[in-house]
């Protein structure tokens, strides 16, 4: 009898545990933006070690199920991976949301080499990560000559200030991590405050073709980016140290990024870089040494539906201008120009000295972004960044150690941005923004404030659509509105405000007379709309041309408005204009683009016509306590610039090929029937590489780089009259130096450290032959030759 009992109790367990799986899931897989079914997705069940996979609607069945968890494993070639677990209570089923669009998900390697484009069919150019490797001592401006049309302006060799078709200052937008660069960028010799070591991806961009992020951006936009973040548990960051012969200089710079596998990130980047004087080949340059130091933050979490970031970024640049650019008066001038070599040469010294710049830059930014299935994605962020910036001039008496420029400029920004992505094929972007910016400049230089205070509000909204018509084709517009004012607090000389007849314009904006002087309130505003569309098409698996039209507005900076006496570093008398009224830039753009596995060409062709286009004119010379000085005036004409740019690249073997990058631009004064000042002049860069993959990966190029006479050029040359002499003097500041041709070297090699660690070891020399020349874009020309030989030796180590 008791045997029967065991037996029917086991029966009765037996009973209970069929019935336990006995269970059913049902799951259909979907696309997270258009609901759309994914199809032959791979789907791992964890408990029974086993697969099955959806079928063409995206559905799948799981029987026989057992009370407990149930984990799932979902793959798709073009989706994230994706792990959910279930409490399996009953039978049950799911809608589980996959990302299945590419664009969202590129892959990112542990080194951070790939890249993505910001744009479709705008003329833009991606620089990656190995490329921005090799300019770890220097700095952003350099790194962008890469581009073919991208020149720079330049005070000396520290100041690069980058420029895009000939355009730049205020015409150029500069993003950093989204942020957009706020730095007092409207100085010629104001070069931008970013650490280049921070960025993975940089994107040049041509012309205002990219609306989300500007529209006054009339000369092109360049956005940095920081390296992606990897959805893994992991480790990895790199540190570069390097030296260099031509000013005896060192730089390190490292980068430390941990991420984890649920989203969580953080990586940190320091640099810090030392250089004393530089040497053209014949002689010192006295005072021309730059000190830097940088550090970066960044920590966050990202998930496909949802993750936020924290930021914050710490520039700080000491920075020497060439002792011998220190002008008294006009005869110092004549006297420069008109001498060989630099009237003060002293010996080599890291010391920085007066003249100089000293500069301290800070951004913080917090972001947030959510995905809403069946739509698109919702991002909000706000940003502040503070720069402070003194300019010290050769003084004396109890001013010896003021700034003589002492500016502080603060700037709060926020934005909200909606993509909706939830149709295949059609991309929409809207979004809305705000800016607040004070500027303020201290009273107590014993100086003229050359730009006044100002309190400056931004207000913005864009549209941006995307549509890819059908393989061949893909067609994107956009349209923006920005409305912008300036408020500003500004002391007029009364003899200077009649001269230029504001008395009789603008005599609601004086609100104090103090006889010989006049303390004014100009409120300006200003209603700007932008506008693009664009084309591309391939024409097949190797070639595409693509074409772009750009309506852009830029309201005049207020050193355009309000400058107002001598600038010291320029030796030079600067007057605004409050009349001036905003540029507009009509762009038409073209491309051609052909690649295959031997041959590749990138034409790029452009018309840029620019009504009320703002510039610096010399309109005469005026005596004051120090001398006499150039009186420059700002003022505006219609201008015309158009070029082309060329990159092709043609591979021999699989060790040896050839680049060539050119650039060719043009810039006319049309109201005054002459030339554009300050045009880069025609220049090609050539360079033979032999590669040799099996040998630690080594490389090695001989780069041509030649530069033409500018030779369309405004003659701006005046007469002086000196009174120690008696005479009358020509100041030629017109006429550009002859062309000049150097040549440059490169190499590196890889060293497999261990598994996960390699070693790059670089070696460079620029200017081989130390070929003596000048280069028509710097500033500092007139004074002394650019850099001599220099032999640098770099390594990086990757981990």
């Amino acid at each position: 009898m008791k045997y029967i009992l065991v037996c029917i109790a086991l029966s009765f367990v037996g009973i209970g545990n069929a019935q336990d799986c006995a269970y059913t899931f049902k799951g259909q897989l979907t696309d997270f933006h258009d609901g759309t079914p994914i199809a032959g997705a791979a789907i791992y069940l964890k408990e029974r070690d086993s697969y099955t996979t959806s079928d063409i609607d995206g559905k799948f069945t799981l029987e026989n199920l057992c009370k407990g968890p149930l984990t799932l494993v979902i793959s798709h070639i073009a989706c994230d991976t994706k792990t959910n677990t279930y409490a399996i209570t009953g039978n049950r089923t799911e809608t589980i949301y996959m990302e299945h669009h590419i664009e969202e998900l590129k892959e990112v390697s542990v080194t951070g080499r790939t890249a993505s484009k910001e744009t479709t069919t705008a003329q833009e150019t991606l620089l990656k990560a190995e490329t921005i490797d090799k300019y770890s001592a220097l700095n952003l401006g350099d790194a962008l000559k890469e581009v073919a049309g991208v020149s720079s302006i330049n005070t000396g060799s520290t100041i690069v200030k980058p420029m895009i078709n000939g355009l730049h200052s205020s015409r150029l937008l500069i993003l950093n991590n989204n942020v957009r660069l706020q730095d007092q960028e409207w100085g010629i010799e104001h070069a931008p405050n970013v650490d280049i070591n921070s960025a993975a991806q940089i994107s040049v961009i041509k012309g205002s073709g990219a609306l989300a992020y500007g529209g006054d951006a009339i000369g092109g936009v360049v956005v940095i980016n920081p390296s992606r973040i990897i959805l893994i548990d992991s480790l990895y960051g790199k540190v570069t140290t390097g030296a260099q012969t031509n000013g005896r200089g060192y730089n390190i710079a490292t980068t430390v990024n941990k991420s984890f596998a649920s989203g969580w990130f953080g990586s940190v980047t320091g640099s810090y870089k030392q250089n004393g004087d530089f040497e053209a080949p014949d002689y010192q340059l006295t005072n021309t040494g730059v000190k830097s130091t940088n550090f970066s933050l960044r920590t966050g979490k990202k998930t496909f539906e949802s993750g936020f970031e924290a930021y914050y970024s710490y520039v700080d640049n000491e920075i020497g201008i060439l002792r011998a650019s220190h002008i008294g008066n006009i005869q110092d001038l004549v006297d420069a120009i008109n001498t060989q070599q630099p009237l003060i040469i002293r010996d080599f010294s890291y010391a920085i000295n007066a003249p100089k710049q000293e500069v301290t830059h800070q951004l913080a930014k917090a972001s947030y972004y959510k995905r809403f299935k069946n739509f698109g994605k919702l991002s909000l962020q706000y940003d502040y960044q503070n720069n402070q910036r003194y300019e010290y001039d050769i003084r004396v008496g109890d001013d010896r150690d003021k700034a003589a420029l002492d500016l502080t400029l603060q700037t709060h920004s926020a934005r909200a941005d909606v993509v909706v992505d939830a149709k295949y094929g059609l991309k929409v972007n809207f979004g809305i923004l705000g800016n607040y910016q004070n500027n303020f400049a201290n009273p107590d230089t014993g100086v003229r404030r050359l730009i006044p205070d100002y309190d400056k509000y931004d207000f913005g909204s864009y549209l941006t659509s995307e549509y890819k018509l059908n393989k061949n084709w893909t067609l994107d517009a956009g349209l923006r509105y920005d409305f912008n004012r300036i408020d500003a607090k500004k002391f007029y000389e009364t003899s200077r405000w009649e001269e230029r007849g504001y008395d009789a314009d603008f005599s609601q904006f004086v609100i104090d007379d103090l006889g010989t002087q006049l303390l004014t309130n100009p409120i300006f505003d200003y209603h700007n709309l932008s506008a693009s569309a664009g084309a591309k098409y391939r024409i097949n698996e190797k070639s595409y041309v693509l074409g772009n039209y750009s309506l852009s507005n830029r309201p005049p900076n207020p050193s355009e408005l309000f400058s107002d006496g001598l600038h010291h570093s320029a030796a030079r008398i600067e007057l605004g204009d409050i009349r001036l009224k905003p540029e507009t830039s009509n762009r038409v753009a073209g491309s051609y683009h052909y690649t295959d596995s031997k041959f590749d060409l990138n034409v790029e062709a452009f018309y840029n016509h620019i009504d009320g286009f703002m510039y610096l004119q010399p309109t005469g010379v005026q005596q004051t306590i120090r001398g006499a000085f150039p009186v420059w005036e700002y003022q505006k004409t219609t201008a015309n610039l158009y070029g082309i740019d060329l990159t092709a690249q043609y591979a021999f073997n699989e060790q040896w090929r050839i680049k060539d990058k050119s650039a060719y631009i043009k810039g006319t004064d049309e109201d005054n029937n002459r030339d554009l000042i300050d045009m880069p002049a025609f220049n090609t860069v050539n360079e033979l590489i032999y590669s040799k993959p099996d040998w630690h990966n080594f490389s090695a190029s001989l780069q041509s780089e030649w530069v033409f006479e500018q030779k369309a050029f405004p003659n701006n040359n005046f007469e002086v009259f000196i009174a120690a002499t008696n005479e009358n003097l020509l100041v030629d500041i017109s006429t550009p130096p002859p062309a000049y041709h150097l040549l440059h070297f490169y190499t590196d090699l890889d060293f497999k450290v261990s598994k996960n660690t390699n070693l790059n070891l670089a070696v460079s020399v620029n200017n081989i032959l130390s070929t003596n020349y000048r280069a028509y874009l710097n500033r500092l020309r007139y004074f002394a030759d650019d850099l001599g030989r220099n032999v640098a030796l770099q390594l990086q180590l990757n981990f």
